[in-house]
Parts: structure tokens; sequence; C-alpha cells
């Protein structure tokens, strides 16, 4: 808008400075006139430079914020990769404990067969004995 405004002033200076009148009058308002127009001119200069500014730096904040955002998610996938280790290493002890504990009743049960067969030996031989 303060553009259109500038271009509006730049147009009525341009048009009084083609009206040649020489009255000390005129030429005071033609140059009233010529220093709104710059005047207008460097303000839609400074608004368009404060808008370029803004864009500028609101491609820097949502840089930033995807920066945040993909450090975040890193952590969170590096997290859930701990956990995951984590529960594969429990996982693995349950499975060699759950491992350990059938060897060793297979062993007792083992065990067990054999002193029932050396028994069943012993009482054989006291039984050939006799």
């Amino acid at each position: 808008m303060n553009f259109k405004i500038a271009i509006a002033l730049v147009a009525a200076t341009l048009a009084l400075s083609a009206c040649k009148n020489d009255t000390p009058t005129a030429q005071n308002e033609s140059a009233e006139a010529s220093a709104a127009a710059d005047q207008a001119s460097d303000a839609a200069g400074n608004a368009a430079d404060a808008a370029g500014n803004a864009v500028v730096q609101t491609g820097e904040a949502v840089a930033a914020s995807a920066g945040e955002a993909t450090a975040e998610a890193k952590a969170s996938m590096d997290n859930a990769a701990d956990s995951a280790r984590a529960q594969g290493a429990e996982m693995k002890s349950d499975v060699a404990n759950a491992t350990a504990d059938a060897a060793q009743s297979t062993s007792d049960a083992a065990q067990n067969l054999a002193d029932k067969a050396r028994r069943a030996a012993d009482e054989a031989k006291k039984k050939s004995e006799n």
C-alpha cells in the first residue's frame, strides 16, 4: 500500500515538474512535492528492506526449528535403538538361563537314571551271589 502512495507521489512530482510555472509559490510547492516524493520513496525502500529482513529471519527460524526437530528425532531413534539392544540382551540372557535350566534338568534326569541302573546292577549282583 505504501508503495502505491510512493508511486502516486512520484507521478504527482513529475506532473508538477512538467508544468513550467516560474512563480515563487509554484517553485516552493514543487520543491515540497519533490521532497515528499523522496520521503515516500525512502519509506517504501525501508518497508521493502524490513519485509526482506522478515523473510530472512523467518527462513532462519524455520531452519533452526527443523534442525532442532531433526536432532530430537535422532535422539529418540538412538534411545529406541539402545532400548531394543538392552531388551535383546535381556532376551538372550533369559534364553541362556532357560537353556542352562533345561540342561541341568536333563543332567539330573540322566543322573537319576544312572543311579537306578547302578542299584539295579547291585541288586542283580547280590542275587547272583546268593
